[in-house]
């Protein structure tokens, strides 16, 4: 089954959810001040994304994700 990208923005609490697939239970790390890598906590997959003040903070000083994305595509 291919995994599409879900996003949510709980526009209350102003974080962006970013999951690979439908949402799961996982481990986050803080790889910056208020963006949070989740991971698959059996396979340490990437299965998510989520940013904190992300409209707040995020929209009006626009910050480069520390991430590099490797192509699925041979």
């Amino acid at each position: 089954m291919a995994k599409g990208l879900t996003v949510y923005y709980d526009e209350h609490a102003d974080i962006l959810y970013l999951s690979r697939g439908e949402p799961k239970a996982a481990i986050s790390d803080e790889i910056d001040e208020g963006i949070l890598l989740r991971r698959d906590p059996r396979t340490q997959a990437v299965v998510g994304l989520t940013i904190i003040d992300f409209r707040t903070a995020f929209l009006k000083h626009p910050t480069p994700l520390p991430l590099a994305f490797q192509s699925a595509v041979s």
